[in-house]
Order: structure tokens, then sequence, then C-alpha cells
């Protein structure tokens, strides 16, 4: 527990800077671009790339590439430095003829993620325009994630996990210029100009260079010396296409569920301004948050670990890693999740109430953000478990898992598309995300306590119910203090917003951990006595 915990604290910080940084970025870009036609244009080319390479990082690096990695560098004579080079080469190649493919297509993967965007159009054209400036980050940030796992692989964390940082950064200048550039017009995309579309795209893809090549430097400081390799016979490619061509199949099937996502947000703001992909979007990320603090820090450290005791043949520590990971992720998981069910509009008010933004508008956002809660603890959950599966090199059962509950979410999805008026309908899609992940993590949970002949499910469960327990009077403690703030003030601006934050979350989350703390949960005593030490000293 010490251990991951120290591996995933270096991570956390990193990650805690990346996502602050991040908050801002997202900040000013809702202040430029707002969330109506130019929101939705822009957010509908970011998601194209951003999904596809979210989905790289998380599903194929982690799944196919850890492993190998691990196995070569435990089998080869090397310690597996040819191999690297060859991985990284190939990467290289196939994600620079991607991302030129992708630029290719660019009409075509617009038209595929929205719904009623003819072409033609203002907002169709615009999003093409904006999609072709963006979507050459793929190569640069895929090989940056090559680069980030090979990395962890030598258990070098901070520089994958703080190298983001200087992406944002990079947005976050780009984003200001637009702003002094367009003016109050950087939110009518009627008035916006091809210059300044071209300073949106080139400085998004811009973040992501700087991304990769911290990363690459990074590399070089421990020894890397990247050496083209194109002997692809000694590459392994039957064993990672036997393995990668199961997750490439989960790719396409979570992208299938994306694809629908988008097109029923995109149909909705075009029924209602506002209500479209920018408030799904902008809700989705600050869902993401907590998962990407500690989640990602943590299931980073967990994953080569386990591969290493599956290699070993030792599953009382793959069964232990996860009954750490799975406790350690949902003390705080937990307690986050009610607050964001609570907070939703008081978070999203601050932060999005600027420049072109309405405040109406980032109440919306905080609606969706407080459905979202619902499936933070699943969704971290389902994550987990989906590792136990590729530590064994097994990519073929997260593929059914994830058409199963892909299945389920397109399935509610258009249920509650059809039931619910328009202004409802993006909070209907991330009630499905939340009951989907829910089932699938329910399904996922069985499969893998088969594999590993038991998870501690009866420990993790009692560990998540006094969680729970304990989270209860924070939960409490941000609802009256949202009550008292309305009745006061009346409705949500940024003052009160900002109280009921500082009450409920600070205060709120302080009274979790002293609750847990007293109820003697073993990852809330080793947090507060390695926050204590470091106090002490």
């Amino acid at each position: 527990m010490s251990r991951m915990l120290r591996a995933s604290a270096i991570m956390a910080a990193g990650t805690m800077v990346s996502r602050v940084t991040g908050f801002v970025r997202t900040m000013v870009l809702a202040s430029a671009i707002g969330t109506f036609a130019m929101g939705d244009a822009y957010n509908a080319a970011y998601a194209i790339p951003y999904s596809i390479l979210d989905l790289l990082l998380l599903g194929v690096l982690s799944s196919v590439v850890v492993p190998m990695i691990v196995k070569a560098q435990q089998r080869d004579y090397d310690g597996g430095r040819a191999y690297e080079q060859r991985l990284m080469t190939l990467a290289t190649a196939a994600l620079l003829v991607v991302a030129v493919l992708a630029v290719l297509a660019a009409p075509l993967l617009i038209d595929l993620y929205t719904t009623d965007w003819l072409p033609g159009s203002r907002k169709f054209e615009v999003a093409v325009l904006l999609a072709r400036f963006i979507l050459p980050q793929l190569a640069f940030f895929g090989v940056g994630a090559v680069a980030g796992a090979i990395l962890n692989t030598r258990d070098r964390y901070a520089a994958p996990m703080w190298a983001p940082v200087i992406n944002n950064l990079v947005v976050i200048c780009v984003l200001v210029l637009y702003m002094v550039v367009a003016g109050k017009t950087g939110g009518d995309i009627a008035l916006v100009t091809d210059g300044q579309i071209a300073l949106l795209g080139l400085g998004t893809t811009a973040g992501i260079v700087a991304q990769a090549a911290v990363l690459i430097v990074a590399l070089k400081r421990i020894g890397f010396s990247f050496v083209p390799r194109f002997d692809v016979r000694n590459a392994r490619l039957g064993e990672m296409g036997r393995a990668g061509i199961w997750t490439i199949g989960y790719v396409v099937v979570t992208q299938l569920g994306f694809m629908l996502t988008t097109n029923l947000s995109s149909a909705a703001g075009d029924a209602v301004l506002g209500h479209g992909i920018s408030p799904y979007t902008l809700a989705f990320q600050l869902f993401q948050l907590p998962y990407g603090v500690i989640g990602v820090s943590v299931i980073t450290a967990m994953l080569p670990r386990m591969s290493r005791a599956v290699e070993a043949g030792q599953l009382d520590e793959v069964r232990s890693e996860f009954g750490s990971s799975v406790r350690l992720i949902s003390s705080v998981m937990v307690p986050v999740s009610l607050l964001l069910m609570v907070l939703g509009p008081a978070i999203t008010v601050p932060l999005y109430a600027h420049g072109v933004n309405s405040a109406d508008a980032a109440v919306y956002i905080g609606n969706v953000l407080q459905v979202y809660g619902l499936a933070l603890v699943p969704f971290s959950i389902f994550q987990l478990l989906l590792r136990v599966f590729y530590s064994f090199g097994d990519t073929r059962t997260p593929v059914y898992v994830g058409a199963a509950t892909t299945a389920v979410n397109a399935l509610l999805m258009v249920v509650f598309n059809v039931l619910l008026p328009a202004r409802y309908t993006v909070m209907g899609l991330a009630f499905a995300y939340a009951v989907a992940y829910t089932i699938g993590a329910g399904g996922a949970w069985i499969l893998a306590a088969r594999r590993v002949k038991g998870l501690g499910g009866w420990k993790i469960g009692m560990a998540l119910t006094r969680m729970y327990l304990s989270a209860l009077p924070a939960a409490a403690l941000a609802l009256v203090a949202v009550w008292a703030v309305q009745d006061v003030f009346g409705g949500l601006t940024f003052l009160n917003s900002v109280i009921a934050l500082a009450v409920g979350g600070g205060l709120g989350m302080l009274l979790y951990l002293g609750v847990a703390h007293r109820m003697r949960i073993p990852e809330i005593n080793s947090i507060v006595g390695m926050v204590a030490g470091r106090v002490g000293r």
C-alpha cells in the first residue's frame, strides 16, 4: 500500500497540476467561443481526435504495449532496448499515416459525428476546417504516448504526468491571443474569420507537439536513444496483432457509441441552443477530472506490477494489487461522486459563466455534471477491471465487455432521446452512461473474478459501504450550503457559487476525511498519516 501511495502521489501531483491548468484552459475556451454554434463546431472537431487518442492511450497502449515492453525487458538480452526502438519507429510511421488520412477524411468524420449539419452550412464548414488543423495531433500524441509507456515500465512516472501541463499552457496562451484578436465576436460563428479558425486549430495542435517533445526529452534523460529500426521481423507483430486486434475491436465498438452520443447531442443543440455537444463535452471533462487525477495515476502504477505478477504466476499478488487499487481509488471517488451530484451547478458557474458564455448555459453544464456524478465510481471500477484482463495479455474479453456496455448505453440513449424533451437530452445521455457502466462493471467483475479465482468482493464491498456512510455527512453539508446561498442570494452567481463550493466542497471533504479516519478506513488513515508526516517535517 505504501509503495502504491508513493507512486500514485507522484503521479497525482503532476496530474493535479495538469487538471488545474486544464480547468483554466476550459474556462478560457468557454469564455472565448461559448457553448452555442461556434462552441459546438470546435468541440465536434476536437472530440474526434480526443476520443481516438484517449482510447489509444487507455486501450492499445495499456492493454498491449505495456505488457509487451515488460516481457521484452525481462526476456531480451538487451533489456528490451532494441524492441522499444522498433516499437517507436513503427508507431511513428503508422500514426503519421493515420493523421494524414484523418485530415483528408475530415468532412466525412464531421458528418459521421454530427446530425443535421448540412455540408455547405457555416457550422459544418467551420467544424471541418478546425478538424483539419486539429487532426494532425494524432501523430504527435501517439508518439508521446508510446514514450510515456516506455517511461512507465521503468517506473518513471513524473514526466508522463507533468507533460500535459505544457500542453495546457500553450493552448491557454493561444486562446488568450484568440480572445484579443477576435474580441466579442469570437463566439459568433457567422463573424469568425478563417485566420481566427486557423489560430484555434493550430494552437490546439501546438500544445500536443510541445507535450510530445517533453516526453521525448525525458526518454533521452534516462539513456534511451531513438534509433530508427525497420526490422519488423523482430517486432513481434504477430503476437502484438493477436492481442491488438481485440483492442482495436474495443476501440471500434466504443467509437460507435461515441458517434451516437455526438449525433444525439448535436441534434439537441440544434433544437435548443446551448444544449448540445458543448455542454456534454464540458461536463464530461469535469466528470473525468477525479478519475484522471486519482484513477489514471493508480492504474498506471498498478498495470506494470500486475503484468509482472502474472508473468511470475503470482495470482495472490494480482488480487492484492487489484484490491488495494479499488479501495484506494474509491476512498476518493465515493465522496467526490456525491459532491458532484449536489454541487454540479455551483462548480460550473464560476468556471464557465464568463465572456461570451452566459450563466444559464453554465448552470445547464452543471446539471449534466450532477447526473454524471452517478457514474464516477462504477466507471472507475470498470476501468480497473479491464486492467486485470490486460495484465494477462487478454484483450478479447474487454471487447466483449465493452461491446455489451456500449450496447446497453446506446439502447438507453435512444430511449431517453425519444422520451425526454430536447432540453433534457444531454442529461439523459449522461444518465444512460451511468447505468451502462454500472451494469458493465458488474459483468466485468464476474469474469475477472473467475480469471484470478476471486477478487475479494466481500472485503471490497464492506470497504465501499463504510466509505459511503462516511461521505453522507459531507453530501448533507454540501446540500445545506447550496440551499442556504440560494435562499439568501437567490439563484447561483459567481460569488454564492464560490461560497457553496468552499463550505460544501472544502469543508465537506474535510468532514469526510475526519469521519472516515474515525471509522478507521485504512486508505484514509494512510493518506492522513502521509500528509501529517509531511506537515510535521
